[in-house]
């Protein structure tokens, strides 16, 4: 069985009409989480932060990066939260272990050139590989340079909080490095 066939059984074992109640568009807890794609943060991250289906806007990448501060898919998401959808506070979560902390650059040229992706594309389209893929040293860090640009962000609105939280893909403890509400960072604390 392919991964889309075992898929599409899934679904069909999981779907009952009238079981899922609907839901509103906007998150009934009106607040965002911009976090990473680790699928080790799937049906764990929400719950540990006690929310449920419906509560909140959930927006990932790999290595919860802003790579284009101005015109890229997170702010264009967040931005939409906040105008269209009632979204009232930010949560940047990063987490432990991230695989995008350090991740090297050039081997990740040579596996997609041994994949087929021209040489030349990859240094035409994106010449600053790091950069584009959004690699950092330390995740704690990361989520202070998030919060940092959309705080600064001018399509952000100064009255939404932004906060900045790491996650431990463990054990599921979060702990603040950012406290929107007053700006103060704790990441010294727990580097």
């Amino acid at each position: 069985m392919t991964q889309l066939e075992a898929v599409i059984a899934a679904n069909r074992n999981f779907t009952r009409p009238n079981a899922f109640p609907p839901l509103p568009k906007s998150p009934k807890k009106q607040l965002a989480i911009f976090t990473c794609m680790d699928t080790r943060l799937v049906d764990f991250l929400e719950p540990a932060m006690g929310l449920k289906r419906g509560d909140a806007k959930v927006i990932k990448n790999a290595g919860n990066t802003i790579v284009d501060p101005m015109s890229g898919s997170v702010i264009r998401s967040l931005v939409a939260g906040i105008f269209m959808l009632g979204v009232e506070e930010v949560f940047v979560i990063g987490h432990r272990d991230c695989g995008m902390a350090e991740l090297d650059a050039e081997s990740v040229k040579r596996d997609m050139v041994n994949r087929g992706i021209s040489p030349d594309i990859i240094d035409t389209h994106v010449p600053d590989l790091k950069q584009w893929l959004g690699i950092f040293a330390h995740p704690v860090q990361n989520v202070e340079r998030v919060v940092e640009i959309l705080r600064n962000n001018p399509l952000i609105p100064k009255d939404v909080p932004i906060h900045g939280l790491i996650f431990c893909p463990n054990e599921g403890r979060l702990d603040v490095v950012v406290n929107g509400y007053s700006q103060e960072s704790f990441a010294a604390h727990i580097l």
